[in-house]
């Protein structure tokens, strides 16, 4: 059987519905290619082989159509998003032994869209983090160069779809989660407008700020992708019943008018001139393609790294009370009393940078303090809000790097926590603002990929996949390919 792990999901459904291969075939053939890779990515927590063949074989027996795009696809769920009877640990030692009891909704959506859960993927922990170093179980490599981080907190998760282990996987996007690791990778990375999909079932780390979304090889996959997780949820107090488009619709290659626009703080100081340059002959490219780009300014993005480590820390210290060690998850057995109860439970469970940002959010939120960290954060939010809003009053997409650097050495800056929250500075400002944001494949630098963000207005997610394809048709970035996914050198 020809290299399946080395396919779009465009191809793979192509040979499904022809009954070239069956959903049974291409499951086996995922945990095959899972087996061969993982000792050198370590990007699973928990595989679901046993249940994914089952549903791969029922999918079999219903049948595969032309009209349903995802059927019979493996996907990859990452261990922040609650899976029915499948263990969720967020990547803690907290909730290394939680099974739930239910699904979240994105999960339902990939049920009904008949795609194959093959396992649950590594990351941060409770997605804070910007490398996967945090997390309780393993340390996930970086698709590439296995010296090097996946980025996080979704790095499971990209370097899963990067390597071939998987066509597709979910992430969750809270300061740039999702865009980060698929920058490092080389992949294609969606965060949604907030509000898109639904974040009932999604385990909470700061919940003004996160949302669920694709990781594939191609822009067509992730806009597949995104169609069908996307929708309103009445179980989710933010959800937004806007009308979901087909996001793979419109993708034409035509993006002659659009207007498009380069803000001068995001290739400033900091930013590697290797990033800086592939970043520019993009903006060549999209001006060859006919897109007319410009030179803008967004003055308060210069403080969403301060205002989103306060916001950002002050939801997480106030959702991860629930973690207690009364109703679920570990509990430690060195106790006296119930304050040693939540105590002990919480000191042996958390790791140090939870803890940390407990901490921080804690006192934020402090009487005192309040006023002066909290609300002038949330002050500062709206301002940021209101840059963008300037700009999409006369441009179609904003776009920039990524992020400032490529991927780094594993170990080379997690003691450094000024440095690691810095790398976000280019993707923050977005969840800040609730836009949706993609990361999609820019060149190479230093013999490792480049992320080319683009940034739409709220739930212009269609304009963004417009511009992103025509790109890619116009560039072989996509086709660059590690080592490991039979690369060269």
């Amino acid at each position: 059987m020809e290299k399946l792990y080395d396919k779009t999901i465009e191809e793979l459904h192509s040979l499904l519905v022809s009954k070239e291969i069956t959903a049974t075939d291409l499951a086996k053939d995922t945990f095959k290619r899972i087996s061969e890779t993982e000792a050198q990515m370590e990007a699973f927590i928990t595989l679901n082989e046993e249940n994914a063949l089952t549903t791969a074989k029922a999918i079999d027996e219903k049948g595969i159509t032309e009209s349903n795009p995802l059927a019979g696809i493996p996907i990859g769920i990452k261990d922040n998003i609650v899976t029915k009877g499948l263990l969720t640990t967020a990547a803690s030692k907290i909730l290394s032994n939680f099974n739930p009891i239910y699904d979240a909704s994105v999960m339902e959506k990939v049920y009904s869209s008949d795609m194959v859960t093959v396992g649950k993927l590594n990351m941060d922990e409770f997605a804070m983090g910007g490398s996967t170093e945090t997390s309780y179980f393993k340390k996930t490599k970086n698709a590439w160069d296995q010296t090097k981080v996946p980025g996080g907190s979704s790095g499971g998760s990209a370097a899963a779809v990067a390597a071939g282990q998987v066509p597709v996987s979910l992430g969750s996007d809270t300061g740039g989660s999702i865009r980060q690791p698929a920058a490092f990778n080389g992949v294609v990375g969606m965060k949604p407008t907030y509000g898109r999909v639904s974040r009932f079932g999604l385990i909470a780390f700061a919940s003004s700020l996160d949302q669920i979304g694709p990781f594939t090889r191609t822009v067509t996959d992730n806009a597949l992708a995104l169609n069908a997780i996307s929708g309103y949820d009445e179980k989710d107090g933010t959800s937004a019943g806007v009308k979901v488009p087909d996001f793979a619709a419109d993708l034409t290659g035509d993006i002659k008018g659009m207007k498009i626009a380069l803000p001068k703080e995001y290739l400033g100081e900091g930013v590697d001139a290797g990033v800086k340059q592939a970043i520019l002959k993009a903006v060549d490219t999209f001006k060859e393609l006919g897109a007319t780009v410009e030179e803008v300014s967004l003055p308060h993005s210069k403080y969403g790294v301060q205002v989103y480590y306060i916001i950002a820390s002050s939801e997480a210290s106030s959702n991860l009370q629930r973690f207690d060690g009364i109703r679920y998850g570990f509990r430690s057995e060195n106790v006296q009393s119930l304050e040693d109860v939540y105590v002990n439970t919480r000191t042996e469970g958390f790791g140090d940078e939870v803890k940390l940002r407990i901490m921080l959010g804690t006192f934020s939120l402090s009487a005192g303090y309040y006023d002066a960290y909290f609300k002038k954060a949330g002050q500062v939010r709206t301002l940021i809000m209101q840059d963008f809003q300037k700009v999409f009053a006369d441009y179609d997409l904003i776009i920039g790097p990524t992020s400032p650097t490529v991927a780094y050495g594993i170990g080379e800056n997690i003691n450094d926590p000024i440095t690691m929250y810095q790398s976000d500075i280019l993707t923050i400002p977005v969840n800040l603002a609730g836009l949706p944001g993609m990361s999609i494949p820019a060149g190479l630098s230093e013999g490792l990929p480049v992320g080319l963000q683009l940034i739409g207005n709220h739930f212009d997610e269609s304009t963004m996949y417009k511009a992103a394809y025509a790109f890619e048709q116009a560039t072989d970035h996509h086709k660059l390919k590690p080592v490991i996914l039979g690369g060269n050198k």
